[in-house]
């Protein structure tokens, strides 16, 4: 009876399944629907060059910020009241920000709306925790396939859209994903007693050997006191900084080299759908490996790789350095899956992911400006690859720590009991 119950268990969260996802879908809608169609944004809101350098730095500046408040929030008022608000939050802020036509209120909505992003960045992992701890690999795969997915999808219709509908419309009509994500929270919070008496009933069937079911104990420590949190913000932060890095000038990198400007939007296109694969791949391998650190190595190494190609000889050779770096951030799942694969409570994957996240896109937010900084002074790109591929080693020694097998709570003392999961 008890070999049959695995295949069972994910019967009755399915609906939490479709929140989780849903939200995923909505995370990086508002930094990727607007970059395609700048330009057209720029004319109509009056958007300077340096208002537009601040629009670019707002998506990590945000997810740093209000990453770090989310524990806080969900402490005091619970993890789906907390993503209910963040979800509305993204939708209004997606909304409002498009009837605007000057750039203040235009760069205020946008914080709005990332922040109600950067909170679901931090909430998602310990609701992963919560409804699945005996799936955590593979529920995270899903969920960052979806984030990778509402990286690319904007990328790829947003122009269409703006052509079609105007661009107020196209940049509009993305907050449903964050309307419609709302519903399934707010029925698991209508029936939160009857989900979480199903929830005790699977993992009491559970072989008691399944990751995620050992000790279900309270957090009650300090991250930021542990090697743990931050071996993994650092690893983050330098993982985010090249990968955001990328996306702000890798275009310009190839004009530079030769390639025509409508080649180098190609590739970068290319760059980002080829995060989709290992964004699967990787939190399913996290939780396979005892530590999954060689795999971090191998990623480091493609950065490295794609760099040294990229100064060397870009315009030959472009489509793999193109695969180097579009596999490169899959730290980024993999640190998903391992900020409860580290944890043994929804609490502590809370407090782990808001420290980490928090730190680690604060840590990040310097980066695309630093790489136009030194591109502006030396007229070239050697230094910044110099400087990228010092990160990278950063984030080589980082992912050491992060991926040694420990549990967080280990550090904070004795354990005391967790009590009932209340939304």
């Amino acid at each position: 009876m008890r070999a049959s119950t695995p295949a069972k268990s994910w019967r009755g969260r399915w609906l939490v399944l479709a929140g989780i996802v849903l939200v995923a879908l909505n995370l990086r809608i508002a930094v990727a629907a607007v970059s395609p169609i700048l330009d057209v944004v720029r004319t109509d809101v009056a958007l300077t060059d340096t208002l537009a350098g601040v629009l670019g730095a707002i998506p990590l500046a945000s997810f740093a910020v209000f990453g770090s408040l989310a524990p806080l929030v969900a402490r005091r008022a619970g993890l789906e009241p907390t993503l209910i608000v963040a979800m509305v939050l993204s939708a209004v802020g997606e909304v409002v920000r498009s009837t605007t036509s000057s750039p203040g209120p235009f760069l205020g909505w946008t914080v709005i709306a990332l922040a109600g992003m950067g909170m679901g960045n931090v909430l998602l992992p310990p609701l992963v925790k919560r409804y699945f701890p005996d799936r955590i690999g593979p529920v995270t795969a899903v969920y960052s396939m979806a984030m990778a997915f509402s990286t690319t999808a904007p990328a790829v219709l947003a122009a269409p859209l703006a052509r079609q509908l105007g661009w107020r419309v196209a940049i509009a009509s993305w907050a449903t994903i964050g309307v419609v994500a709302v519903v399934p929270w707010c029925i698991v919070v209508a029936r939160s007693s009857a989900v979480r008496a199903h929830l005790r009933t699977i993992l009491a069937r559970a072989p008691r050997d399944t990751p995620g079911l050992a000790a279900r104990d309270r957090a009650g420590g300090r991250v930021w006191r542990t090697p743990l949190g931050w071996g993994m913000a650092l690893a983050f932060g330098m993982n985010s900084l090249n990968t955001y890095a990328m996306f702000a000038w890798l275009p310009q990198i190839l004009v530079d080299a030769g390639l025509p400007p409508e080649a180098g939007g190609r590739w970068l296109g290319l760059f980002a759908i080829l995060g989709l694969p290992f964004s699967f791949a990787g939190p399913m391998l996290a939780a396979r490996m005892r530590n999954p650190y060689p795999v971090a190595l191998v990623l480091a190494a493609c950065f490295v790789a794609g760099y040294l190609g990229l100064l060397l000889s870009p315009a030959d050779g472009t489509a793999l350095w193109m695969l180097l770096l579009g596999i490169a951030p899959g730290v980024f799942p993999m640190l998903l899956a391992l900020i409860n694969l580290r944890t043994r409570t929804s609490a502590g994957a809370t407090s782990l992911s808001g420290f980490v996240q928090g730190v680690g896109y604060g840590i990040s937010v310097p980066g695309p400006v630093l790489v136009g900084v030194l591109y502006e002074r030396t007229g070239g790109w050697t230094a910044v690859f110099v400087l990228l591929i010092a990160t990278v080693v950063v984030l080589a020694v980082a992912a050491a720590v992060a991926c040694r097998p420990q549990i967080l709570e280990d550090r904070w003392g004795p354990a005391v009991p967790e009590p009932p999961a209340t939304p």
